[in-house]
C-alpha cells in the first residue's frame, strides 16, 4: 500500500492534513477526495471499500481531516468552514504531483455534505461527485421531520461528535462520561431533550442551536445547501438508503437538480440504514443482491467523467430502486411519481381494541372480506361516502409508544412490530389478504382526519406488511407534529418513500399513534417547545380520528 500522510494550509493558513494513498507505479492520476471529521484512519470503510482498493483502480485517493478534527488544526464548528476548506482541497488535490488536475469525491453523511459545501464556489477541478446520504435542507431533512426534533439521531450524532471532541482535548473525565452516554442515552432528565451532559460537557455543540430553532428560519437558510445546490451543475451518482434517516435529503437534492442540471444525475437507494450497506438490515435478510454495488457503481462513475471512458452507465435507467420482498434491483427512467392507488380506512369504532376492527380496504372495491370483525358497509366507489367512524385512543406520557427500526430510530430497519400493534394506543386499520401482488414504488403519504383534547399533539403513522404467519413487519413510516387551528381538515403524514413487493397472501397494515419515542420527544400537548419541556409538564392526550363519509381518511400509494 502506497500511503503518505501529507498537509496543506486553507486560505487562512490553518493546516488540514490528508492521507493520500497512490496506484503502484508512477503514472499520472485523477484524484478522488473525501473530507471527514470521524479521524482520516477510517475513511467511511463503514459502508465503502478501503482508500486502498480505490488506489489500486487507478486513482490518487486525499482521506482529508476537515478543520479542527483529527490532526487538522483550527477549531471544528459543523459546516461552518465547508464550503471555503473544500474549495481550497480541491485546487490543492488536483495539483498533487502525478494528478492529472481532475478531482472527484465521494462519502456519505458527514463525508456527503463536503462534497456538497465544496461544489459551492464552483473549483473548475472538481469533475463529478457522489453524495450520499445528505441533507438539502438540513431542517426538514436532518434535524426535524414533520415539524418534530429527531431526538434520537440528533442526540446520538451529538454525543458522538463532543465524545471525539474531548478524546482529542485529553480531558479523560469528559471523554469517559460521553462514551458512557453514547451507550445509554440521557433521555429522562429534567428537559429530556436538553439533558444536562450536553449543556455541561459540550456547550459549544451543534445540539444547542438546533433544539433551539424549532422552525425554519434564516439560521436553516444560511446553513443548508439548498441555498446554493441549484447553482452547481456537476455530474452527481445520488445513494441512499430506504431506512436511511437522511433519504429525504438525498431525494430532495436529486429530485430537483435532475431538472435543472446539464449533466447526467443517477439515483441509487437500496434497502440499507444509514450503516452498513448490507443484505440484513433489521430483521429482516433481503438476500445476496442486497450487499452493497456501490464501491464499483462509483468507481465506474468515476472512470466516465474523471477519465473519460465509455463505461456505459450513461446507457443504463438512471434510477437504481431496491425492490423489497422480491430483493431484486429495479430500474428506472426518473423517479416513480405516476402513484394512483387509495386505500381508505374504515372503523367499527374498535381499531386501538381488535387487531381487525380497523380496515384498509382499495378503492373501489368492497369490503365484504368476513375476516372482520365486527362486519361494515361495503366501500362506495370513489372512497368518500361511507358512513362515518370514528376511532378514539389515549396517549400516555408515561408509556409512550416505543419506537421500533423504521429510519429514525436505532437501530433502523424492518421489525415484526406485532406486539407494538396490539397496545390500545396505537390504532390499526388492515386490509383484506391481498388477491394479488401488490407493488408500491416512490412517494407515499397519508391523510388523516384527527382531533385532540389539546393544543398540539404528534401522529406515526407506519405502514408494515401483515404475513400468513401473522408477523407484521414495517416497510415505511412518517411523523408528524401538529398544531391545529381548530378545523376538522386533513392532515398530511408524509412517509418515507419505498420500493416494495407484498406478495399475494398478505396483508396491507396502517398504524397511527400519538408517539415514537425516543425517535422524536414525546409531544407534551402544552405548545412548550422540546428545548423548554419539562418532564414533568407532558399531559395525558386524547386523539380521535375520523373516516368515511366528509372525512376520507386514506393511504396515497
Amino acid at each position: 500500500m502506497n500511503k503518505e500522510t501529507v498537509s496543506m494550509h486553507a486560505r487562512d493558513g490553518v493546516r488540514l492534513d490528508a492521507d493520500i494513498y497512490r496506484p503502484d507505479d508512477n503514472g499520472t492520476y485523477p484524484v478522488l477526495l473525501m473530507r471527514q471529521p470521524y479521524g482520516r484512519a477510517i475513511a467511511s470503510t463503514v459502508v465503502y471499500a478501503h482508500p486502498a482498493w480505490y488506489a489500486a483502480q487507478g486513482y490518487i485517493v486525499v482521506i482529508q481531516d476537515v478543520r479542527g478534527r483529527g490532526t487538522s488544526e483550527g477549531e471544528f464548528k459543523l459546516f461552518a468552514h465547508e464550503i471555503e476548506d473544500g474549495f481550497d482541497t480541491v485546487n490543492w488535490a488536483a495539483n498533487l504531483p502525478g494528478s492529472t488536475g481532475d478531482v472527484g469525491m465521494y462519502g456519505f453523511s458527514y463525508q456527503g455534505m463536503t462534497q456538497l459545501y465544496a461544489a459551492a464556489e464552483h473549483p473548475p477541478a472538481l469533475k463529478a461527485i457522489c453524495p450520499s446520504m445528505i441533507g438539502y435542507d438540513l431542517y426538514a431533512d436532518w434535524a426535524y421531520e414533520g415539524g418534530a426534533f429527531c431526538l434520537q439521531a440528533n442526540l446520538g450524532w451529538a454525543i458522538q461528535l463532543a465524545t471525539e471532541t474531548a478524546r482529542l482535548r485529553g480531558d479523560e473525565k469528559a471523554y469517559q462520561a460521553l462514551f458512557n452516554a453514547s451507550r445509554n442515552l440521557p433521555l429522562y432528565d429534567t428537559i429530556p431533550a436538553n439533558p444536562e451532559i450536553l449543556k455541561n460537557l459540550a456547550p459549544d455543540s451543534f445540539y444547542h442551536d438546533w433544539l433551539n430553532h424549532p422552525e425554519t428560519d434564516e439560521y436553516w437558510a444560511n446553513l443548508s445547501p439548498s441555498r446554493f445546490m441549484l447553482e452547481v451543475d456537476l455530474p452527481m451518482l445520488h445513494v441512499g438508503g430506504w431506512f436511511d434517516t437522511y433519504l429525504r435529503g438525498t431525494l430532495n437534492l436529486y429530485k430537483k437538480i435532475s431538472v435543472s442540471s446539464a449533466f447526467p444525475q443517477h439515483l441509487v437507494i437500496g434497502p440499507w440504514a444509514h450503516l452498513p450497506w448490507g443484505r440484513k438490515v433489521g430483521a429482516v435478510d433481503y438476500g445476496a443482491e442486497a450487499a452493497s454495488p456501490i464501491d464499483w457503481l462509483q468507481v465506474r462513475w468515476f472512470n466516465q467523467f474523471l477519465k473519460g471512458i465509455d463505461t456505459g452507465i450513461l446507457d443504463e435507467p438512471p434510477v437504481y430502486l431496491f425492490e423489497m420482498g422480491s430483493n431484486e434491483w429495479r430500474f428506472f427512467d426518473s423517479w416513480p411519481s405516476d402513484n394512483n392507488k387509495s386505500y381508505f380506512l374504515e372503523s367499527s369504532g374498535l381499531a386501538s381494541m381488535r387487531e381487525y376492527a380497523g380496515k384498509l380496504v382499495k378503492q373501489e372495491e368492497e369490503s365484504n372480506n368476513p375476516k372482520y370483525d365486527p362486519p361494515l358497509p361495503p366501500l362506495k366507489k370513489g372512497g368518500g361516502e361511507n358512513p362515518k367512524s370514528m376511532d378514539v385512543f389515549v396517549h400516555d406520557p408515561w408509556r409512550p409508544v416505543p419506537a421500533l427500526g423504521g429510519h429514525a430510530a436505532i437501530p433502523a430497519g424492518s421489525f415484526d412490530r406485532s406486539s407494538i400493534d396490539c397496545r390500545t394506543d396505537v390504532l390499526t386499520y388492515t386490509s383484506a389478504p391481498l388477491e394479488a401482488d401488490l407493488y408500491i414504488a416512490g412517494d407515499v403519504a397519508v391523510e388523516v382526519y384527527c382531533t385532540a383534547d389539546k393544543p398540539t399533539f404528534d401522529l406515526c403513522a407506519v405502514l408494515s406488511e401483515v404475513r400468513s404467519n401473522g408477523s407484521v413487519y414495517n416497510f415505511t413510516q412518517g411523523y408528524l407534529r401538529v398544531n391545529p387551528g381548530g378545523e376538522t381538515t386533513p392532515l398530511q403524514i408524509k412517509l418515507q418513500p419505498t420500493c416494495i413487493k407484498i406478495a399475494s397472501g398478505n396483508a396491507l397494515r396502517l398504524s397511527l399513534s400519538a408517539a415514537c419515542f425516543p425517535a422524536y420527544p414525546v409531544n407534551p400537548g402544552t405548545r412548550s417547545l422540546p428545548a423548554e419541556t419539562r418532564l414533568i409538564e407532558a399531559e395525558i392526550i386524547t386523539l380521535t380520528v375520523l373516516a368515511g363519509g366528509d372525512c376520507p381518511s386514506r393511504i396515497l400509494l
